[in-house]
């Protein structure tokens, strides 16, 4: 014989009691946060370390490099080296060596007439600054960067020497086509 059905207090019809719906609720959205803690950092540690290596690679990957690079030096080298490479100015080219004692950035570059005029103010100097048949960029470097300033052309050259720790540039003109110059520049510094 079965007794009938007797409600107890805590009795909801076959429902969960409300405080019990609201643990289970609460344990849910702890789980939730603990992942969310846990997750987004050991995600962000992840993409964090691929980009690491990745930068890693590039710069192995360009210090590795012989010779001068088809490219523009990053605006930093640039400031560092303080070689203000004129806007518009192409077939730019550089290479850097660093070692305990100093580092040099090697740049080429062709511009114009007044691009020329501007590099040279910036750079702290001007176009009378240079001697005409003066080539300054000594032999070293120009093994270095491959370059070779041979006889017949129209060369005009200059130091621009700076306060240290500020870098020495040795520049070094191609003026045989004035209206279009070719630049060859040696930075160097003391780190």
């Amino acid at each position: 014989m079965t007794l009938p059905h007797q409600s107890t207090p805590h009795d909801t019809g076959g429902k969960l009691p409300e405080d019990h719906r609201h643990m289970i609720r609460r344990r849910w959205l702890t789980a939730v946060i603990i992942v969310l803690l846990v997750g987004i950092p050991a995600g962000y540690l992840v993409i964090s370390a691929g980009q690491s290596r990745d930068s890693g690679r590039d710069k192995e990957r360009e210090s590795s490099a012989a010779g001068l690079q088809d490219n523009w030096p990053s605006l930093m080298k640039r400031r560092i080296f303080e070689v203000p490479i004129p806007a518009g100015a192409w077939g730019v080219a550089y290479y850097e060596t660093s070692n305990w004692k100093t580092s040099r950035l090697y740049v080429q570059f062709t511009t114009t007439a007044a691009g020329l005029d501007g590099f040279l103010a910036e750079s702290g100097t001007s176009r009378a600054a240079l001697t005409p048949g003066r080539i300054t960029v000594g032999d070293r470097d120009a093994d270095i960067a491959g370059w070779s300033f041979v006889e017949g052309m129209s060369w005009a050259g200059t130091t621009v020497k700076r306060e240290d720790p500020r870098p020495a540039t040795d520049l070094t003109v191609d003026l045989t086509e004035p209206a279009f110059p070719r630049v060859y520049a040696v930075s160097t510094t003391s780190p």
